[in-house]
């Protein structure tokens, strides 16, 4: 399998999930202002989910351009991450519909830790593939980035648990994190 082909799969998956998530979203009951309140809390679950699944898509998009040969270990890598992002509407319709709920926003948060988890993995099994003098490993070099947010999502689950609006504003802050693209990478990738 080409490098292109694992891409294509990829950017599928996310778009199919982009969908599904937005077919979530409900027509608010009225016409008018007031109407509008139901659906927020959905919405807002909405738009974070799809910066995250834009984010990977991003991501994912900028380390393959850093990949020569793909092997058989990367494919299940990379299907790891698309299974715990496949999880990601059916979360973000549960915290979306409960958002002041404990177990909804902890599990959304399981979601993302293991999505970023099984995406250290997929790094991991690049470089380790690619050798450590690869052109991704000097970009990723220690991924403070990648271990920060994965203890970030680890925090949030238990403090779910004491308000969920903690740990949904740690979600938000581990997405502004990322929103911009790792400039490591982008500069080898101009090179």
């Amino acid at each position: 399998m080409t490098r292109q082909r694992l891409e294509a799969f990829s950017d599928g998956v996310i778009a199919i999930l982009i969908t599904i998530m937005v077919l979530e979203l409900h027509m608010p009951p009225g016409a008018d202002l007031a109407s509008l309140k139901p659906v927020v809390p959905g919405l807002l679950a909405y738009v974070l989910s799809f910066i995250f699944l834009g984010i990977y898509w991003n991501n994912h998009h900028h380390t393959f351009h850093l990949v020569d040969r793909i092997n058989g270990a990367m494919l299940w890598a990379n299907l790891h991450v698309l299974f715990w992002l496949s999880l990601i509407p059916v979360t973000t319709a549960w915290v979306g519909a409960h958002p002041t709920a404990a177990l909804p926003s902890a599990i959304y948060g399981a979601v993302l830790l293991m999505a970023g988890v099984a995406y250290f993995i997929l790094i991991r099994v690049i470089i380790a593939f690619q050798g450590e003098h690869s052109r991704l490993a000097a970009a990723i070099g220690a991924d403070i980035k990648g271990i920060g947010s994965v203890l970030l999502y680890a925090s949030a689950i238990p403090l779910a648990f004491v308000r969920p609006w903690i740990a949904q504003a740690i979600y938000v802050i581990v997405a502004l994190i990322w929103l911009v693209p790792d400039p490591r990478i982008e500069s080898r990738i101009e090179r």
